[in-house]
């Protein structure tokens, strides 16, 4: 049996932080994954500003070589496009200008396959000398003793932590069966990613694109860019909706692709490379506890995935570094109850409160085509409006622009 501090079950993004952190405060750790790296993620693959920034707070040597990494597509924002197909554009930064080539120098956001970036971030924790990697390892038993948390794969892999941080995903049993945090299909998106060679039209900053056409209220059509040519491009759809309209997500996104009329043209000589693959992506749009006895909950384990924007390794992320933070905090206090680890659910509340507030309310407001196209006309003329959707993916804490007198009269005064 091994023993440690702090055992971090998963080394995506949000796990590989946590490590990444504890590393940095000098406290061993182990991580464990049931795959071995480099493995294929479905996800959106982009990284908005939060990934960087949070690099930058726990070691900035990792940010730079991320930013010299050649397998990324430096993006500075995103686009949103209403119903109307009218586009508001949003840079990753609130001052972003495009003629700015500083800006243009130092980009804030990225797009890249989950394999390349995850696989990125797990050889970053073979550098570090507190955090121990096993790969290949599906934990299947959690056991709660009287002096911590024994996991074990059920072949002989056995762990004893203090602490555990979990962080394997939207499917992880032990968010279900042990934190009892249900998949609730009103706060939860099923998607669809599929790879597209050669689609036309990308924008020259390399924007990610949220097209919010009206058969896929209050979800979206995306296409992301890629290096060599290549597009994300996927559906996602509240699965609330997809069971009540018995919507085929893949059906809908071939017919977008072939059939929609303005964005068929943009694929005309575009080819699929591989296969269509879904996931699942669990929102923060509904408030849960992320704690308890000796373990703390982070990323999409969490639910925390932006409900408007489908953000979610930037919140992964930064939830990785605070379950780390309020680890450090228990092992010096010895005080591992839930009480006592509560500390962590107000700091996601202080961080990420706020954001996913607003974007469960944008979300609601996807369901009105009329009144979301009315949002993006009113927000491609509004700087205020445009600066607030921006530090949402630059995190910026939103509570302090939201109390500001300055943002209001700006908003009146449309500007």
């Amino acid at each position: 049996m091994i023993s440690t501090k702090v055992c971090i079950i998963g080394a995506g993004p949000g796990g590989a932080t946590a490590a990444l952190q504890l590393n940095k405060d000098g406290i061993d750790c182990i991580v464990i994954d049931k795959a071995v790296f480099p493995r294929d993620k479905v996800c959106g693959d982009g990284l908005s500003g939060k990934v960087l920034t949070c690099l930058k707070r726990i070691d900035p040597s990792v940010a730079e070589r991320l930013k010299q990494a050649g397998f990324k597509l430096n993006s500075w924002g995103v686009s949103f496009i209403a119903p109307n197909r009218r586009v508001l554009e949003v840079g990753y930064r609130p001052d972003f200008n495009a003629e700015d080539s500083h800006h243009k120098e130092v980009p804030i956001g990225y797009v890249c396959k989950r394999m390349d970036f995850d696989h990125f971030l797990v050889e970053e924790l073979k550098r570090c000398a507190h955090v121990t990697l096993y790969e290949g390892i599906a934990v299947t038993e959690y056991t709660l003793e009287a002096d911590g948390y024994r996991v074990s794969d059920g072949k002989g892999f056995v762990v004893k932590a203090d602490l555990l941080i979990i962080a394997n995903g939207a499917h992880s049993a032990f968010t279900k069966k042990i934190a009892g945090i249900q998949m609730e299909p009103a706060h939860y998106i099923a998607g669809l990613r599929a790879y597209y060679k050669n689609v036309e039209g990308m924008h020259p900053e390399n924007f990610i694109e949220l097209h919010f056409l009206k058969s896929l209220l209050p979800g979206y059509f995306w296409i992301f860019p890629l290096p060599n040519g290549q597009a994300n491009v996927g559906v996602g759809m509240l699965s609330e909706t997809v069971s009540r309209k018995k919507v085929n997500l893949k059906k809908e996104l071939l017919r977008i692709v072939k059939e929609d009329p303005v964005l068929k043209g943009r694929f005309k000589d575009a080819q699929l490379e591989g296969g269509i693959e879904g996931y699942g992506l669990p929102l923060g749009s509904k408030k849960r506890v992320l704690t308890g006895e000796r373990y703390l909950l982070v990323g999409d384990a969490a639910f925390l995935i932006d409900p408007f924007t489908g953000e979610g390794i930037g919140n992964a992320m930064g939830s990785g570094r605070l379950a780390a933070l309020q680890a450090v905090k228990a092992i010096q206090a010895g005080d591992f109850s839930a009480a006592g680890l509560a500390g962590y659910d107000k700091d996601i509340e202080r961080v990420l409160g706020s954001e996913l507030r607003l974007s469960t309310r944008i979300q609601k407001l996807v369901n009105y085509p009329r009144l979301f196209n009315l949002l993006i006309n009113i927000s491609a003329r509004n700087k205020k409006v445009q600066e607030l959707l921006s530090c949402m993916f630059y995190e910026v804490d939103l509570r302090k622009k939201l109390t500001k007198p300055s943002f209001y009269i700006g908003l009146l005064l449309n500007k």
